[in-house]
């Protein structure tokens, strides 16, 4: 796929994915949410990490209002259309696949933008970064996973007044209340989360279970959770970064991981 709204690079195992229309500080559109899907996809065949990010002053403002205010004729009207297609998927196809992804986030991630920030495995802000749950002030609800992501990640009782007094959360407050990994001066933001996605691109295959068995405790037992990291940790002690990594350790050097 050839993309118009997307940037797509890829450099010592990782690839570099952003939003790329800042004119409208990168407003997603339904080209914008297919081309982002393809790009994650792609990425699973070439890279061993992401990194997801926005050109320009922001990582992304919001879905494109001046889009949908071109329909508000019709009673039919459904603005979430590009969910369904291109924009849930996306963030599923970020937490369920193994590559590790960071987001860096500088400006603003409104809106749905939100939601994609914070599906990383690891996010990295900005000082000046904020997240704008903006969906309240034009009549609509938090989408993109962002009710989720959220709650899980600062309470059910902050999250509701986020959500529904439509706030903002700067990165500090965002930083405090573990909503984001890290806080680093603007101009370090893309510098801070490739050195990330780097070190996480040379790490062993188990990288990919500890993902994954992060992401479904969130909402299984502990039960459930010792069984599964049981059987992760089968996979992983038959791996080949397993053999490399205790031989490395015994050897007193440092261990080359393939990802495999």
């Amino acid at each position: 796929m050839d993309y118009r709204f997307i940037n797509y690079t890829l450099a010592d195992g990782v690839a570099r994915i952003a939003l790329d229309d800042p004119e409208t500080l990168n407003a997603s559109n339904e080209t914008m949410s297919a081309e982002l899907l393809d790009a994650l996809d792609r990425a699973t065949l070439e890279a061993r990490a992401i990194v997801l990010t926005g050109e320009g002053r922001a990582f992304c403002s919001g879905a494109n209002l001046g889009v949908a205010a071109k329909n508000l004729g019709d009673p039919l009207r459904d603005v979430g259309r590009a969910l369904d297609r291109w924009l849930n998927p996306a963030v599923v196809a970020i937490k369920t696949m193994e590559l590790p992804v960071v987001t860096a986030v500088r400006g603003a991630a409104a809106g749905v933008g939100c939601g994609l920030a914070l599906s990383g495995d690891i996010i990295v802000c900005g000082e000046g970064a904020y997240f704008f749950f903006a969906f309240r002030h034009v009549g609509l609800l938090p989408d993109g996973g962002s009710s989720y992501l959220l709650s899980r990640a600062i309470g059910r009782v902050r999250a509701m007044d986020v959500m529904l007094r439509g706030k903002k959360i700067p990165a500090r407050q965002a930083l405090d209340w573990g909503l984001i990994t890290e806080m680093v001066p603007d101009d370090d933001v893309e510098a801070s989360a490739m050195a990330i996605a780097r070190e996480l691109a040379a790490g062993p295959r188990s990288l990919a279970f500890i993902k994954q068995q992060a992401w479904n405790a969130l909402d299984e037992s502990l039960e459930t959770a010792l069984t599964n990291e049981r059987l992760f940790q089968r996979k992983a002690c038959r791996s080949e970064d397993f053999a490399e990594g205790v031989t490395a350790f015994l050897g007193k050097r440092k261990p080359e991981f393939k990802g495999r």
